[in-house]
């Protein structure tokens, strides 16, 4: 990193191996199995975003249409999807979450935020939860760099 101070550079690879730690184990505490790491991350977006076109999801994503459009089938299969014909292009479909679809990724939430809970009461002292707490800002403001 050019420019940057040798200890601004660790802390910065320490905190993104940290997150990247915490974001990984949060996603083993959801699903069950059930779902992956892509179908996921596809039904949180259309949460967070709200309805797309397959080839806006495959590009949010990083993946192939051809990937995306496996992924959708599945999701469809499932029930977490509804599909209709994009307004102001007849030709485009525009997939949203069904209402199960909605309520999945909300009990997913809800489980991760549970997992979280416990974890800060139990290996946690109310002094290093409220540093957390107060780190909050600050990771919010690098997020949105």
């Amino acid at each position: 990193m050019t420019g940057v101070p040798p200890s601004v550079a660790e802390l910065a690879g320490q905190l993104r191996g940290a997150i990247g730690q915490l974001l990984r184990r949060l996603r083993q505490v959801d699903n069950a199995g059930v779902l992956t790491p892509t179908q996921s991350a596809v039904l949180g977006r259309l949460h967070r975003e709200g309805p797309a076109t397959q080839a806006e999801l495959a590009t949010a994503e990083h993946v192939r249409q051809q990937s995306m459009s496996a992924t959708l089938a599945a999701l469809d299969e499932l029930g977490y999807l509804n599909r209709s014909r994009d307004p102001d292009d007849g030709r485009r479909t525009v997939i949203s979450l069904s209402e199960l679809g909605t309520k999945t990724v909300l009990g997913v939430h809800q489980h991760r935020d549970e997992w979280l809970a416990a974890a800060l009461a139990e290996d946690f002292t109310q002094q290093e939860r409220d540093r957390l707490a107060e780190a909050l800002p600050l990771l919010r403001r690098l997020a949105q760099r």
